[in-house]
């Protein structure tokens, strides 16, 4: 498994209730729009997180991190997401992504990052948990 994860804030004259509402409704159906199907072709999962600072526990204080959403896209293999980035930067798909995200993000400038992921026993006698996904939503 493939992770990619994506950081991304909202242009500053939006409110996070218009940014999210454009997110879910307008952009994350872009590519469905333009004809392409699947959105994010090879990809196996496609979850936008919309963040909330809270308080340190250990300061007290509320310290924002910079970024208003951040994305996770998972694929089977590298290979699957370089095809999948070959597709979404297609120079005849660009110029239409690039004018949705104007109308969206900060700035073009966003961060992009792999993933390893290592997960920590948490269960009540040190076994390994999972997440079992019911409808979309996350619960442990």
């Amino acid at each position: 498994m493939f992770k990619q994860i994506c950081f991304f804030r909202k242009r500053p004259d939006m409110s996070m209730d218009a940014f999210l509402d454009y997110y879910e409704n307008q952009h994350s159906q872009l590519a469905k729009k333009m004809g392409a199907k699947p959105a994010l072709p090879n990809a196996v999962r496609y979850v936008r997180r919309y963040l909330t600072p809270e308080r340190n526990p250990i300061t007290g204080e509320i310290h924002d991190s910079g970024y208003d959403c951040l994305i996770e896209i998972w694929w089977n293999s590298r290979e699957d997401f370089e095809a999948s980035q070959r597709i979404i930067s297609d120079p005849a798909r660009l110029p239409m992504t690039m004018e949705d995200e104007r109308r969206l993000f900060a700035s073009h400038a966003n961060p992009v990052c792999s993933v390893i992921d290592y997960d920590s026993p948490m269960g009540p006698h040190g076994e390994p948990t999972h997440v079992v996904l019911r409808h979309g939503d996350e619960t442990e």
